[in-house]
């Protein structure tokens, strides 16, 4: 039988687009991959505590090191995935490596040679030896293998299934972000419910082979679908050309501007066999336009390309820099938005395990880390009713086909994460005034009195916080993909990924400076251990003022943003994946 991967590479013929057809493996995959990533590592720091009897700084050091190495190394696999292997096969290799690694994780857990022996009653617990660290890191090291293909690919592999040059294409794509970001808030809650659940009360082994089992039908679903798949297909280092502009735009550094730039600069190199668009000229950053000036000493190639690309470049390659440049301004926002979202997850826990977290009548307390669920949940039910409802609406009010604009949903979610941290302000005094003015109903140990607020007061704020995220998050999404050049679409998605790790260690050190300049003048922190002799609400309102200013810095970027547009419908060179009888022997 011959190979079943049928290389079309003639543009002449546009791909046949399954859409909608190759959703349930594309979502199936990352549905089931989200749950069991998620589910072997949201509860990592207490089996490296529990299990393997690390020091809390050692286990929070190892899960720190690790996650940072998952976000930062997405650039690495964006990079490699544009340049050489292409999406299709950066997931199943990735995919394959996640699932190794869960296999091997779970095997610590079920083998005893491979973890330290459990406490004596008494007796000083044993750390891991040096074979039981190699093997555990072994298995960290492939899921940050698995990480780092799969979270900038997976996406942009999806929103590659639909036609971006029909209607009901670009439609299926705001779509499946939409439902991409559903699926992954679902895994988190049962993650975050279930598996951590079985892991904690019920068997390691058992809680990990789980989401090893669900990373193994990850895999089967997405291989199942190869034959109806899509695929762009690399075209070589993208970062080269980004550059050859820069350095080019440096040697002609002191050329004066051309007068009409649409004419005069080079354009005469095809770039109809490229995966990218044709791009109008853009007067923004226009000192790049010095790259593609023909000069005298340039020499141009029989077959229209400059013979020195570090010299001279085509305009194309120079609007695809511009797209990039444009878009980090935008980015820089996303990040200070995420410091909202981080400091919510973070603190809300602390505020539950100081609030009455009775369910009703009942005696049946609600774990604190349970609570951030209801953002999710929150999320979960809104992403529909936009979806389905609302845009549907907007599309008549506005007249634009997907409702709004990507930036108006992006800035909506910004003005939502302003309301959020004003309520998470209130909702902390009220608990706090509470618990100073009236009788407290226990004590939380190292931590303080518990005020006899409703724990379920903090979901007001957590469901306007996945609102914000509803719109946000998803928005930013469908932005990264679609404004950055699409030989560069993975690294697009990878920029989503490192604002993040950005966000979180913005995070720490902003909590890091409040904790020292307010514990200086007032002896007790706003983010005292003892919330109660803390002002957190201050907190909380402090992180408002900076998402506002955010939000006018947004609206700023927004108004100068020119929205990458296609000068025409060109055609991308892609290969379809598909079986035909013909191919069989």
């Amino acid at each position: 039988m011959k190979n079943h991967a049928q290389k079309q590479k003639d543009t002449k013929h546009e791909p046949n687009y399954q859409g909608i057809k190759a959703m349930p493996f594309v979502v199936g995959n990352e549905a089931f991959e989200k749950l069991g990533t998620i589910g072997s590592s949201s509860n990592l720091l207490v089996y490296l505590t529990s299990v393997f009897h690390m020091k809390t700084i050692t286990a929070t050091n190892v899960i720190n090191i690790f996650n940072g190495t998952c976000n930062l190394g997405t650039l690495v696999g964006a990079f490699l995935c544009d340049t050489y292997f292409g999406r299709y096969n950066m997931l199943g290799f990735a995919s394959v490596s996640s699932f190794l690694g869960m296999l091997m994780l779970t095997l610590t857990a079920a083998v005893s040679e491979l973890h330290p022996p459990a406490c004596g009653e008494g007796s000083r617990c044993a750390g891991p030896s040096p074979g039981q660290m190699i093997f555990l890191i072994s298995c960290l090291l492939l899921l940050v293998v698995g990480a780092s293909g799969i979270r900038p690919c997976n996406l942009a592999f999806g929103a590659d299934q639909f036609n971006p040059n029909t209607e009901s294409g670009r439609r299926g794509i705001t779509s499946f972000f939409n439902w991409y970001y559903l699926t992954y808030t679902f895994a988190m809650m049962v993650s975050l419910t279930i598996i951590v659940y079985i892991q904690s009360d019920v068997s390691w082994s058992i809680g990990f082979a789980i989401p090893a089992f669900l990373m193994f039908l990850s895999c089967a679903l997405f291989f199942l679908g190869t034959r109806i798949y899509v695929c762009v297909l690399p075209e070589g280092s993208p970062m080269s050309s980004v550059a050859q502009v820069v350095v080019a735009a440096i040697k002609k550094r002191k050329l004066k501007q051309p007068d009409d730039p649409k004419v005069s600069l080079f354009d005469s190199f095809s770039t109809a066999s490229s995966i990218n668009s044709r791009l109008p000229y853009t007067d923004q950053f226009r000192f790049l336009d010095k790259a593609a000036i023909i000069t005298p000493e340039d020499e141009i190639n029989s077959d229209g390309s400059p013979a020195n690309p570090w010299r001279l470049c085509n305009i194309q390659q120079v609007e695809r820099v511009k797209c990039i440049l444009r878009v980090i301004p935008i980015w820089i926002a996303c990040i200070v938005y995420f410091i909202s979202v981080v400091q919510i997850q973070n603190y809300v826990v602390f505020e539950a395990l100081q609030a009455d977290r009775r369910f009703g009548t009942s005696e049946f307390k609600i774990p604190a880390a349970s609570y951030i669920v209801v953002a999710m949940l929150a999320l979960t039910i809104w992403v529909p009713i936009y979806d389905r409802l609302i845009v549907p609406w907007l599309r008549r009010v506005t007249g634009k086909e997907d409702g709004l604009t990507i930036l108006q949903r992006i800035g909506i979610g910004f003005a939502f994460s302003v309301v959020t941290m004003i309520v998470s302000g209130l909702v902390e005094s009220k608990r706090r005034s509470i618990a100073l003015s009236k009788p407290t109903i226990g004590f939380e140990p190292k931590k303080g009195a518990i005020s006899s607020m409703s724990g379920l007061w903090l979901s007001l704020p957590l469901v306007l916080s996945g609102i914000s995220e509803g719109f946000a998050i998803i928005g930013e999404n469908e932005f990264f993909y679609k404004q950055f050049p699409e030989n560069m679409r993975s690294i697009g998605m990878a920029f989503i990924f490192v604002g993040t790790a950005v966000a979180s260690y913005l995070s720490s050190l902003i909590s890091s400076i409040i904790q020292s300049i307010t514990g200086r003048s007032h002896g007790e922190s706003w983010l005292a251990e003892d919330l109660n002799k803390g002002r957190l609400d201050y907190y909380y309102y402090l992180i408002g003022i900076l998402q506002f200013l955010n939000l006018i810095y947004f609206l700023v970027c927004a108004r100068w943003y020119k929205y990458k547009e296609a000068e025409d419908v060109s055609e991308v060179a892609m290969v379809k994946l598909q079986s035909e009888e013909k191919d069989i022997v």
